[in-house]
């Protein structure tokens, strides 16, 4: 029998699980999201290499918008993952901040300023949705778990 790449269903597959949280608008806001979603992940399933891709950019994520954003109204910050077919959707949403969250280049001797070009070299896609009140930073990181090789070769490009 002819070897086979896996890929995503397209028709009858369940629709994606997604969990929701509110973390505090601190610094332990990082370790509640880490916690909440890597033993949601786990228990949805997906592999390690995967959930270790997410909660990398997860962190990122939450410490940017504790360090730089403002709560939301209710004093913290929504998280939410979805578990797709071949991607791990994550999206943050705080109450926004001065600035519009963006990528850049850090100098080699500055102490930070290095957490979302650490997302978008994880991430297959990544971005920011302005609401009313609100701003979320969104990403989407590859389930590797799940592509044949030859997509992986494509992402290596």
């Amino acid at each position: 029998m002819p070897a086979t790449n896996r890929q995503p269903a397209t028709t009858g597959a369940p629709p994606p699980a997604v969990v929701s949280v509110s973390v505090p608008h601190e610094h332990t806001g990082v370790r509640v999201a880490r916690h909440a979603f890597a033993d949601q992940l786990s228990a949805a399933g997906v592999p390690a290499q995967d959930r270790e891709d997410a909660m990398l950019v997860l962190s990122e994520l939450v410490s940017n918008a504790v360090k730089h954003a403002e709560p939301l109204p209710g004093g913290g910050i929504t998280v939410e993952c979805r578990v797709k077919p071949d991607v791990l959707h994550i999206e943050i949403t705080d109450g926004g901040a001065g600035t519009r969250p963006h990528a850049s280049v850090a100098a080699l001797s500055a102490m930070g300023g290095r957490g979302l070009d650490i997302v978008r070299a994880v991430s297959s896609e990544w971005g920011v949705t302005e609401g009313r009140d609100t701003v979320t930073v969104w990403a989407e990181i590859p389930r590797w778990s799940t592509v044949g090789p030859e997509r992986v070769a494509e992402e290596a490009h």
